[in-house]
């Protein structure tokens, strides 16, 4: 028999109560958590209990005993690292989706989550206004979506020169050539090491961190005729600069080159059309990465992977088995066929949840928002005595320096004790940073000037 109804309703009940107080407490509370994980690790550790206890009492002492090891990443007073919010129907549909329990890996097992799964890559595609037709695939974040187009694109440009990847593997493989921009993201070369591609070659960059167009079209000229991946950023994590992606593409397309772009943030420049200055060209790439729990604000984890050519992407990602029930013919691919997963949870649903509560201009509203609170905030910071913004602002990140490094350091711990808002410190170009990433949207005017007021709070303290 299957489980009765009233068998969660107290767990539920519980849960429900205790994520309402938490959201509850966001406007106010301050952002660090209270207790560090070498406190909180004898609370939830020791003995496993010898018998059961009663589900809604399990709830109430992890909720109780997690609170105080919570950071207030939600607030909209944090901007750590590159961390969004929750929107209220995404997060509404991200409890659906736990309690359907549905293994998004097959359209026919899970006709309804796969049907949201594809509308919501539809949507995606159209928004960002990448190639009609592209495979969309949902992973966890922008490393494993970095990770999916790139396993695309290795397979295809090995085909192209003649070499079986799925029969040969990579060993006595023709050597792939990957550029990147000096100043790209970590993540990318993470990526890269798994697909053991090692490491890509630097191309230099600006002084905002963009590929130096010249510079990449003598890496390309130096490299010979081998396979070649090109890979672009919209989004610098420090400056906000975006990569001149439509120019860099056909030069790099020019050598037969496949061009993927990690926009972890940035791509949903494309979906505002007073941004979309920032990222012209970029349907000419190959495949696209970015983080929809970063600017479009759905909960972890939700990461989205483009490919403009559903049959490399198909090719590198896809499995068949005889027990697999899967999709015959032409037409939308099975999930399982475009992430390295078989088995996840259906985490495009709470895109859907976010793209339909929002629409068309709500999309465009909320990133001109996270990009009009970021020039607030420069501007404010700009204005404390000493304090100097070193990036120009064009997107959703702000980097600052306060003097000479040791003083920059100061005011960052000042910033971080005093827990009114969250500011990451970072190394950016030689120099200490204070680094702000606006990325939540219900981040709004008082939080912005409460942020501003904690900063010159902590000015003072460091002078």
């Amino acid at each position: 028999m299957s489980a009765r109804r009233d068998a969660y309703d107290a767990a539920l009940d519980m849960a429900g109560a205790h994520a309402r107080a938490w959201l509850g407490s966001l406007p106010d509370r301050p952002v660090p958590p209270r207790a560090d994980a070498d406190r909180l690790a004898p609370v939830f550790g020791g003995p496993l209990p010898d018998g059961p206890a009663d589900p809604a009492e399990v709830v109430d002492l992890l909720a109780r005993s997690a609170e105080p090891g919570l950071m207030a990443m939600p607030s909209g007073r944090f901007y750590g690292w590159v961390i969004g919010g929750t929107l209220p129907a995404a997060l509404g549909a991200d409890w659906l989706v736990s309690a359907w329990d549905q293994n998004a890996s097959m359209r026919y097992p899970t006709p309804a989550v796969a049907a949201l799964e594809e509308a919501a890559g539809a949507w995606v595609v159209d928004l960002l206004g990448l190639p009609a037709g592209a495979d969309v695939g949902f992973v966890t974040g922008a490393t494993m979506a970095n990770f999916t187009g790139l396993a695309a694109a290795r397979r295809h440009v090995l085909d192209r020169a003649g070499w079986n990847l799925d029969a040969d593997g990579l060993f006595g493989a023709p050597r792939i050539r990957v550029l990147v921009g000096e100043e790209r993201h970590d993540t990318l070369d993470l990526a890269l090491r798994y697909l053991g591609l090692g490491a890509p070659t630097a191309v230099a960059a600006d002084e905002q961190g963009r590929i130096r167009l010249d510079a990449l079209a003598e890496a390309l000229e130096a490299g010979g005729d081998g396979p070649v991946i090109v890979c672009l950023q919209a989004g610098n994590v420090h400056s906000g600069a975006f990569d001149p992606i439509g120019e860099a593409a056909e030069i790099a397309h020019r050598h037969g080159a496949w061009v993927h772009v990690d926009g972890a943030f940035g791509l949903w420049a494309a979906a505002s059309p007073g941004l979309r200055h920032l990222v012209p060209g970029l349907a000419d790439a190959d495949s696209w990465a970015t983080d929809a729990h970063k600017t479009l604000n759905v909960p972890y984890d939700c990461g989205v992977v483009v490919v403009a050519d559903p049959g490399a992407l198909r090719a590198a990602m896809g499995v068949h088995a005889s027990y697999l029930i899967q999709t015959a013919g032409p037409g939308p691919a099975d999930p399982l066929e475009k992430v390295p997963e078989l088995s996840r949870r259906a985490r495009g649903v709470p895109v859907w949840a976010a793209l339909r509560s929002l629409g068309r201009s709500g999309v465009t509203g909320l990133v001109d928002g996270l990009v009009r609170n970021a020039r607030a905030l420069a501007e404010g910071i700009a204005a404390i005595d000493g304090a100097e913004v070193l990036n120009d602002v064009v997107f959703t990140q702000v980097c600052a320096a306060f003097g000479d490094d040791e003083r920059t350091a100061a005011v960052t711990r000042a910033l971080l004790a005093d827990g009114t808002a969250w500011m990451s410190g970072s190394r950016w170009r030689g120099r200490a940073v204070l680094r702000v990433s606006v990325s939540n949207w219900s981040t709004d005017a008082a939080d912005v000037e409460a942020s501003l007021a904690a900063l010159r709070r902590a000015a003072q303290r460091a002078t």
